[in-house]
């Protein structure tokens, strides 16, 4: 571990301590969590991730036409020409 040195303000620091309390951890541990949350949010999705997240939604619909997956085409073609443009 890197020891780093961070000011918070009164309120983060009272929001993180009562945190820490609750789950009976260190306010370091709070605060490495959070640093943790932020830098996976913004780090590029990878592509087994993204056929993980496919395929998990697979099934969850359950009405609409039954041969979408055939003609995807002219159901698109349609939902274009009842809204009058492509943009």
């Amino acid at each position: 571990m890197v020891r780093t040195q961070v000011q918070l303000t009164e309120e983060q620091a009272a929001a993180v301590r009562r945190l820490a309390h609750a789950e009976g951890v260190s306010m370091a541990e709070v605060i490495r969590q959070c640093v943790d949350q932020r830098l996976r949010a913004n780090m590029p999705t990878s592509e087994a991730e993204i056929r993980r997240r496919a395929l998990e939604i697979i099934g969850m619909v359950k009405d609409g036409p039954g041969d979408l997956s055939v003609n995807h085409d002219a159901y698109f073609a349609e939902a274009i020409m009842q809204d009058g443009r492509l943009d």
